[in-house]
């Protein structure tokens, strides 16, 4: 049986020894920021019982626009497009097993610890789902002639073609918050952009941020879990678990000039998450007689990008090709 066995030390041994710590001390964890940002608000009502694809409208505007009319003239007709994005939704789990003999005569307690254990794993893996989607934007921006401070070469197709090789900066942040409006990105709180990237991302930024206080007035406004501060209009999170590379998440190197890596620029309705059984922590029933347990956290759902075309993508990606 894979899993936690008494007779391994590393694998469960060590639960028990003369002037054992009670302490329960886990490994370090990642910080996990992208999932937060997912949109449940209509994907939450899924449900059981209702297949496992789930499909959401995008109503474009209408093909000719209003004008001036005279008074003999009748009122121009027109009409507008529907287009359909759909996710798939799937099974998500992990599971640990131990046996009865572990349990017996551990003296810390196994399930606790196997539960908190799988629970970190948990995050961690819808942190990779969300981020997938996240990747998906078409948007990706490089400084004009890779260095660039005064402009960004843009390309639409989820690929970019120039190397970057500077430090994302603020004057950076001014070019992407223009971008963001002049395509009519919208804003995900207030007039407030949101960008989730590793910490020494931002190293060139941190003396420039807004600290959260200065733009959190009194009463209740959300503040996002890892953010640091706001600067342009953007709100910057750091997260530690999606790996750095030419693509989120990607197991490829970090950016060869090593000044900067990926950032994900976004407004609202970016990502969605639908969700048939939430998730939860399952115990097995034993077996053999009793003498094998264990604990799995399962989930059916899914993630997907909620706008597909450039045209209307609400993520820029600062982005790199190599």
């Amino acid at each position: 049986m894979a899993g936690q066995v008494w007779s391994v030390s590393t694998s469960g041994g060590y639960m028990y020894a003369l002037n054992l710590s009670r302490e329960l001390r886990m490994s370090v964890q990642p910080v996990v920021k992208f999932r937060q940002f997912c949109d449940i608000k209509d994907a939450a009502h899924q449900g059981l019982h209702r297949g496992d694809t789930f499909h959401w409208n995008v109503f474009s505007d209408v093909a000719t626009q209003g004008t001036t009319l005279t008074e003999t003239n009748t009122i121009p007709e027109t009409s507008f497009t529907i287009s359909q994005g759909t996710m798939t939704i799937t099974e998500a789990g992990n599971s640990v097993p131990w046996t009865g003999k572990l349990d017996d005569l551990s003296e810390q307690p196994v399930r606790e610890i196997v539960r908190k254990v799988l629970k970190n794993d948990a995050k961690k893996a819808f942190d990779v789902l969300a981020a997938a989607q996240f990747d998906a934007a078409a948007l990706r921006a490089v400084p004009t002639a890779q260095s660039s401070t005064t402009a960004l070469t843009l390309t639409t197709n989820g690929t970019a073609t120039l190397t970057n090789s500077i430090a994302m900066g603020k004057l950076h942040v001014r070019l992407m918050v223009d971008l963001m409006k002049e395509r009519n990105i919208p804003a995900y709180t207030g007039d407030d952009y949101y960008c989730l990237a590793w910490p020494s991302t931002y190293a060139t930024l941190k003396d420039d941020l807004e600290g959260i206080h200065q733009y959190v007035d009194q009463g209740f406004q959300m503040i996002m879990n890892g953010e640091i501060g706001r600067y342009d209009g953007v709100r910057f999170v750091e997260q530690t678990h999606i790996a750095k590379g030419s693509g989120i998440g990607t197991s490829a190197a970090a950016w060869a000039q090593g000044l900067s890596d990926w950032a994900v620029f976004f407004g609202e309705d970016t990502v969605a998450e639908a969700i048939a059984v939430p998730e939860e922590i399952r115990g097995k029933i034993p077996g053999d007689f009793g003498r094998d347990r264990g604990i799995a956290w399962y989930y059916l759902g899914g993630f997907g990008i909620t706008h597909t075309q450039a045209a209307q993508s609400r993520i820029v990606i600062w982005d790199s090709a190599s």
